[in-house]
């Protein structure tokens, strides 16, 4: 078959099975990325969830010698959800970033990619490929920028002329050389707001990220907090929408196009009390098909602590001490500490006393220690 007549046919078919946005480009390296990469590795502003090299980040013929293009797609999520459940005194809830809601986005572009490939396959018989999600080596969303699917923001994602930012990316590397799509002109213009606003400063300058300051990275790792970033992540339990929500690109955008993207509001807005004290089996049962779960449920109830303080939710001091004395975890004893250090009560500081005299772990007494100084000191202020 044509090429040309294969790239038209693989466009109808991809509207027909949910893909949004589809876009092609070469499988050349990625020469500007990789000196970015690189500076960034310089800087320590990688996240550690990397996969692969710089090497194979951005040269696809390591990973699939017979690359001739790249396919890539866009599958567009909502960005607001009806019926939301209300964050109240006594009965407060976090949140997952709009990107978690509905089914892990990795399986639902997975199946989208496989179809395609089976139809590709089913025209030309000589095909072979290789698709991706997020988690494989090459960068989504610079081959969503080459292949003209949409522009690289200042916010670090990739903006789409239709749906903003509020989009999945995926690709699938080709050994047939289709002709490639152009890209599109960068359109942030003087806009800085998503760097004016972000909560942790992590977008250092335009289109550059400090992952480590970043409340998505922070949400997902499973140690400790540090400190300065706590009252920031607020009731976050998994990711952070805020530099796509102040986009100008993204005003008025919301698309619900897809139903196995459509949110469960109890589900991405959950009480948060509840979370501390779901066992493995049940948090994989009500989170499991979400990509917020990915990291396991700690740093979810790790996150749970930290709003329960950020709140200075009282009504949640019994499970937070329980959390003190008993958890097997020290970071859950930790951030338990500093969260009913921030709740401030009498029942607070005792239970946070009587537990110092017993902990053996160094990281936990240093938080205890530090939620001690800041009651006793508010105390002393108080006196005064």
């Amino acid at each position: 078959m044509n090429i040309e007549d294969l790239k038209a046919e693989i466009i109808a078919y991809s509207k027909e099975i949910g893909i949004d946005k589809i876009g092609f480009t070469t499988a050349d390296p990625f020469v500007e990325l990789k000196e970015r990469l690189r500076r960034q590795q310089e800087l320590g502003y990688q996240s550690g969830f990397e996969k692969g090299t710089i090497e194979e980040r951005t040269e696809p013929r390591l990973l699939f010698p017979d690359a001739q293009s790249i396919i890539s797609i866009a599958v567009a999520y909502p960005a607001k959800m009806e019926n939301a459940p209300k964050s109240t005194r006594g009965d407060r809830r976090g949140v997952f970033c709009r990107a978690s809601w509905g089914i892990d986005y990795h399986d639902a572009l997975k199946e989208r990619l496989s179809k395609l490939s089976d139809f590709i396959k089913s025209k030309e018989t000589e095909f072979t490929g290789k698709l991706m999600v997020d988690t494989g080596e090459l960068v989504d969303k610079a081959v969503a920028e080459r292949a003209g699917i949409g522009f690289g923001g200042k916010n670090t994602l990739l903006i789409t002329p239709e749906f903003g930012s509020y989009v999945y990316l995926g690709e699938l590397i080709t050994n047939i050389p289709f002709t490639p799509d152009e890209p599109l002109e960068d359109s942030c213009g003087d806009c800085t707001i998503c760097i004016d606003v972000c909560p942790t400063g992590a977008i250092v300058q335009g289109g550059q990220l400090d992952s480590k300051r970043c409340i998505a990275f922070l949400t997902q790792v499973k140690d400790f907090v540090p400190e300065e970033f706590r009252d920031k992540i607020g009731n976050r339990l998994y990711g952070c929408d805020t530099c796509q929500a102040v986009c100008p690109r993204n005003r008025h955008v919301d698309f619900h196009l897809h139903a196995d993207l459509e949110p469960e509001p109890e589900i991405v807005k959950p009480q948060l009390k509840p979370i501390l004290k779901m066992s493995n089996r049940q948090f994989k049962e009500t989170y499991g098909h979400m990509a917020g779960s990915w990291r396991g449920k700690k740093p979810i109830q790790r996150n749970a602590i930290i709003a329960l303080g950020v709140y200075k939710d009282n009504t949640a001091i019994d499970e937070l001490i329980e959390i003190l004395v008993n958890d097997p975890r020290p970071v859950m004893r930790g951030t338990a500490a500093w969260s009913l250090g921030k709740i401030g009560t009498d029942a607070a500081l005792i239970a946070i006393s009587e537990a110092k005299e017993r902990e053996a772990d160094d990281q936990v007494l240093y938080e205890i220690d530090l939620a001690l100084n800041k009651l006793e000191g508010g105390a002393a202020s108080n006196a005064r």
